[in-house]
């Protein structure tokens, strides 16, 4: 675990991770984090899921720029295709 971890390394590693697939699952991402990072980057959601912190999410969008985008109904990041809706959050 890396007790001096920021979101910002926490997020280096997301697309680290992304980038080997072009695909990062929420739930591999989020227990990855919390055994990696610590649990001061996740959180169980109202679902009972593991999900990422804000700050870690902000992070994440920033260094990931417009072509990575979140599908909601799936629950993992992908790579932006021809027929996606605008904006960063896909149906």
């Amino acid at each position: 675990m890396s007790p001096d971890a920021t979101p910002a390394d926490v997020a280096a590693w997301m697309l680290s991770e992304y980038q080997k697939e072009t695909v990062l699952y929420q739930d591999t991402a989020a227990g990855e984090i919390a055994a990696r990072f610590g649990n001061s980057f996740v959180y169980e959601n109202a679902n009972g899921n593991l999900a990422l912190s804000a700050p870690v999410l902000t992070a994440f969008r920033k260094i990931s720029g417009d072509d990575v985008v979140w599908s909601k109904s799936e629950r993992y990041w992908r790579a932006r295709e021809k027929g996606d809706v605008p904006g960063r959050n896909q149906p």
